[in-house]
Order: structure tokens, then sequence, then C-alpha cells
């Protein structure tokens, strides 16, 4: 296979994988994961803060107000449409049986996804927030 056909075939791939949903790609990361036995890890680059310059007391200050890229993810109040917050749960966590998820959503407030990055927790917060779920990034 030449290059430029090896190219082409991981740019439709990679077309593919952007048409996903973030939960779609949560998933697909899993399945590669178990597929390959290996872990998705973020690069040191993304995880490194930049501190501004100036003296030791803002440097101090700044730590205060730096933006939180790491969440938990709270489950406050299932609210009204408690099958809908079940469906919910079980497309995050794929390894929630009905029971388990009929169980979290009637024992909040419960951490239903840790340690998660800002653009998957908004996405999840989202699809709660539409099925009628009261969350909570932490």
């Amino acid at each position: 296979m030449s290059a430029d056909k090896a190219d082409s075939n991981l740019k439709s791939i990679v077309e593919s994988i952007e048409k996903l949903n973030i939960l779609e790609v949560s998933k697909l990361v899993k399945l590669l994961e178990e597929k390959f036995d290996v872990q998705a890890s973020t690069g040191m680059v993304a995880q490194t803060v930049v501190q501004p310059q100036g003296d030791a007391s803002q440097q101090a200050n700044g730590a205060e107000n730096t933006e939180k890229d790491v969440f938990n993810i709270v489950l406050k109040s299932a609210g009204e449409k408690k099958i809908e917050v079940i469906k919910a749960l079980r497309s995050v966590n794929q390894d929630l049986g009905l029971k388990e998820a009929k169980d979290i959503t009637e024992a909040t407030p419960k951490v239903i996804k840790e340690s998660v990055g800002k653009e998957e927790a908004e996405e999840i917060k989202k699809l709660f927030t539409e099925a009628g779920a009261e969350i909570e990034l932490q």
C-alpha cells in the first residue's frame, strides 16, 4: 500500500470520527482501548498550566483563579423523567445495568463519572439536563 493510499484511508477515518458526538467518541475510545490493550491519555502539553509572570503574591492569587479542566459529574436530582435519566446514565457508562442505573437515580446526590475533561463534562451535563436531571460539575 502506497503512502498516499494510507494517508487517504487515515483521512477518511478521521472524517468519519469528526461526525460522531462526544459520547460516541468516548465509546469508540473505550473499544479501541479494549481491542488493542492500550490506555488513552492526554499529552503532557495539554496538562501543562502556564503561570503568568509577576510577583509572588500575583502568582499565589493566580492559583486561585485558574480554571478547572477536570471535573467529577454529580447527579443532584433525577427529576421527573427518571427513565430518560436512566438511559442517559447507561449511555455514559455502558457497564451499568438497568438496576444499577435505577439505583443511582434514587440515591442522589451521586457521582456518576470522575475525572472528566471540561468539554466532555459539558456534553454529559447537557445530555442529563435535556433528560430532566439536575447535574453539578465539581
